[in-house]
């Protein structure tokens, strides 16, 4: 049996992040320079009945049988198993590589249980479809981050920018206009579960505050989607720009994602504005196509230990 090879991209939250949560919307799209790969390589000669997992990325190398009872990789598995009725996985090898930066803001978890996932499906001879891939990797997140909204394996599955409400079913989103953002990395390790925990603490002791920032960030999300659809890049950047203001009222923000979205602004930046978590991880630029390069390179000079420049392509492009 050849080996069996799936790869997940990474995303960006562009707004709407901790609200989503809440019921509010948001906004998110894929990114497609960085990515999880899965591979599955059959074992059928193998004395025992085991499978061996390696993801050097996060040191692990490991046979399934010795992984703690709750280690997501072997969630994933057990998931995939009840899924489809089955009582054990065949002996093999999973080799599970990621560009994707961790607690970063970038979607790493999310992506690395749908890489998984869908490898293992079609190891197992039965594909899944999206739906159940996201069903199964939303399932996996809720071990990472206790009470995600469910954005991050939406987007990443799908692979499509999508407007996006906790228990409805997601919008795709056709852009007018394409749009580039610059994506940069404070270098700053946070936990997502650990910064929506602190939310979810401060909502239920300051409701009406912290209502009020939900309500303030959900007009936001759904003038951010008109500006998409009729291609007002202009004020999609005054939105961003909202919403970060927004998110450091809410103590989400740190001074090393304030330096950098203050510097994105002053070289020519059309918006700018921490993604995801916060507390660290990244941030996220609008620019114009010729000012991409210009903005990455000020904001590394100001402190980001890496930027990425992904451009979303319009509904006309992407039609050709």
């Amino acid at each position: 049996m050849p080996a069996i090879s799936c790869s997940a991209p990474g995303k960006i939250i562009l707004c709407g992040e901790h609200a989503v949560v809440y019921g509010k919307p948001a906004i998110a799209i894929p990114v497609f320079n960085v990515a999880t790969n899965c591979r599955i390589i059959a074992q059928p000669t193998a004395s025992s009945n085991e499978t061996l997992i390696a993801a050097p990325g996060i040191g692990l190398r490991s046979r399934l049988s010795s992984l703690r009872e709750n280690h997501p990789i072997r969630k994933a598995i057990e998931f995939v198993l009840d899924s489809m009725k089955l009582d054990h996985l065949p002996s093999c090898e999973i080799h599970i590589n990621s560009s994707i930066p961790s607690a970063a803001g970038l979607g790493s978890s999310a992506s690395t249980s749908i890489a998984l996932v869908r490898a293992l499906s079609m190891y197992l001879g039965h594909p899944f479809d999206d739906a159940e891939v996201s069903r199964i990797a939303f399932e996996i997140e809720k071990i990472h981050h206790g009470t995600p909204s469910g954005i991050d394996t939406t987007v990443i599955t799908y692979g499509k920018p999508l407007f996006f409400i906790k228990n409805y079913p997601y919008e795709l989103l056709h852009l007018r206009n394409s749009i580039t953002l610059v994506i940069a990395d404070t270098g700053i390790k946070s936990s997502t579960a650990k910064v929506v925990a602190e939310v979810r603490s401060n909502w239920e002791k300051s409701h009406r505050e912290f209502e009020n920032y939900f309500d303030q960030i959900q007009d936001i999300s759904r003038n951010v989607k008109r500006c998409l659809e009729s291609g007002n890049n202009l004020t999609l950047g005054e939105l961003l720009n909202r919403n970060h203001c927004i998110l450091i009222e809410m103590g989400i923000s740190c001074s090393k994602l304030d330096i950098l979205v203050k510097c994105a602004l002053e070289n020519g930046a059309q918006g700018a504005k921490l993604s995801g978590g916060g507390q660290g991880g990244n941030i996220i630029a609008l620019v114009s196509s010729e000012k991409a390069e210009t903005v990455a390179e000020a904001i590394r000079h100001a402190g980001a230990v890496n930027t990425i420049i992904t451009r979303v392509p319009s509904e006309d492009e992407k039609t050709k």
